[in-house]
């Protein structure tokens, strides 16, 4: 017998699309596809033919339940986090709990966006070889929602014989949502997101006026919860503030840097396993605060500090560039202007306050990984002209019944606003709560409550 996914055809001639592997993992039947997608979709359709025009792989994993490999289910199509991240690589079926629950349902697509994971992947090395910063600007501008979302499209189109799929989108997935539903909502027969709506009209700078007191808050909390660590914190940014303290990479560490180990505050248990990483941080007797001499920093925690802030390649240079939706203006650092209004957050100011998401001009100037993003990162913070990511009109007249979770206390993306925009978005609902934190859809029952919600309406009847 040959199975569903595989007896589908190419829609055109030429399409180019390989079944790369087929294999399980424990509880988990595993397929891995891999299809062509143009660089620039200027002027191109997704399910046209692409023609010779310059290519980049798009890859995808497709899951199936061993029970349920001869079922025709129908499509759920994960939307990464982010920018800049891979598709989950499960470990088991249980790995991810919202994996599990779909399961039961769906066939789960897990792309890797363009430019991650084995999509054409680019990091350091490949991006330094592209040419000049102009070039690489220009480049690096093909890496975001809009492009996404047409290889997402085309990938349904042209993989998966044009079958509606239900979309899931975590974090950065949810702004991708809104994003395919501004601009092929035909695809999608339902839409759930956690923690991942964006405000309409996108402006970084609002979001960071908004983010940095919950960084400030989320300080005080971790403080509060382990008060001996706020000495510890200051006598280690004393000691950074020497400037002669290097990671084992050979990259500086800054008390900047260090700062930005709050960037994990919005998830669990980045509390504790901070706590533990100060634990280990001095050399001398038992490891307590030094009270004489020179203080040393132990390897272990000069390891763990490289390990807890180093990132993906495209992370931290697509991340303030999420947020530009046509004629915006110049980004310029916005957060970097916030964080200039606000001198709690200085370095030299104590208690140290920690920073969460949020992207600096020195990380340009003191990370190896991403100086050669550096000239073209600032090439496009002065660019105020961006393709039109979100339709208002569209997204008003939605149709696609949408669910969204929405964490009452997200560090990362601000609640009040994510209403804010889903009151504007035709057949939108959402979920508030403050029980979970930013990633509750890797540790709760999200995503399986999310889904009753949207049985009980019936949104999910045209499925079955």
């Amino acid at each position: 017998m040959v199975r569903v996914i595989i007896q589908r055809k190419a829609l055109y001639e030429g399409d180019k699309m390989t079944l790369l592997a087929e294999y399980y993992l424990p509880g988990l039947h595993v397929e891995e596809y891999s299809i062509s997608v143009p660089l620039h979709w200027q002027g191109l359709q997704p399910g046209s033919d692409i023609g010779q025009t310059s290519t980049i792989s798009l890859f995808c994993r497709v899951l199936c339940a061993p029970e349920h490999i001869h079922d025709d289910l129908p499509l759920l199509v994960y939307f990464q986090g982010g920018p800049g991240g891979a598709g989950p690589r499960p470990l088991n079926r249980q790995s991810e709990p919202w994996i599990d629950e779909a399961l039961k349902y769906f066939r789960v697509v897990l792309p890797d966006q363009r430019g991650t994971g084995r999509s054409t992947l680019i990091d350091a090395a490949s991006f330094a070889s592209i040419g000049n910063p102009n070039q690489q600007a220009a480049y690096l501008r093909q890496f975001l929602a809009d492009s996404i979302v047409a290889d997402f499209e085309h990938m349904r189109l042209r993989l998966f014989g044009g079958r509606k799929w239900v979309s899931l989108g975590q974090s950065y997935g949810g702004f991708l949502t809104l994003a395919y539903l501004s601009a092929y909502p035909e695809g999608l027969t339902a839409c759930f997101t956690t923690g991942g709506i964006p405000h309409v009209p996108a402006s970084p700078r609002e979001v960071y006026e908004h983010t940095f007191p919950r960084m400030k808050a989320k300080t005080q909390e971790f403080y509060g919860r382990y008060p001996q660590d706020m000495e510890r914190v200051s006598v280690i940014a004393d000691r950074l503030s020497k400037a002669d303290v290097f990671l084992p990479a050979g990259d500086p560490l800054t008390v900047e840097r260090f700062q930005s180990l709050g960037s994990g505050f919005g998830m669990k248990p980045s509390f504790e396993q901070l706590h533990w990483l100060l634990d280990s941080a001095f050399t001398a007797g038992d490891g307590s605060i030094p009270r004489t001499g020179q203080v040393e920093l132990s390897q272990p925690f000069l390891a763990g500090v490289e390990a807890a802030t180093a990132s993906n390649p495209l992370y931290w240079p697509l991340q303030e560039f999420i947020y530009a939706d046509g004629e915006c203006g110049p980004i310029d650092w916005a957060a970097q202007q916030v964080r200039d209004q606000l001198p709690e957050f200085a370095t030299a100011a104590r208690p140290l306050l920690f920073t969460g998401e949020a992207i600096f001009p020195w990380m340009f100037k003191q990370e190896q990984a991403l100086l050669p993003f550096k000239e073209a990162v600032n090439i496009l913070m002065r660019e105020g002209s961006w393709p039109n990511i979100y339709n208002r009109e569209r997204l008003a007249c939605n149709e696609v019944p949408l669910q969204a979770a929405v964490y009452y206390d997200d560090m990362y993306v601000d609640s009040h606003l994510q209403l804010d925009t889903l009151s504007r978005v035709g057949h939108s609902h959402a979920w508030v709560t403050n029980e979970f934190e930013h990633d509750g859809i890797h540790a709760g029952n999200v995503f399986a409550h999310l889904l009753d919600l949207a049985r009980e309406r019936g949104d999910l009847a045209d499925l079955y």
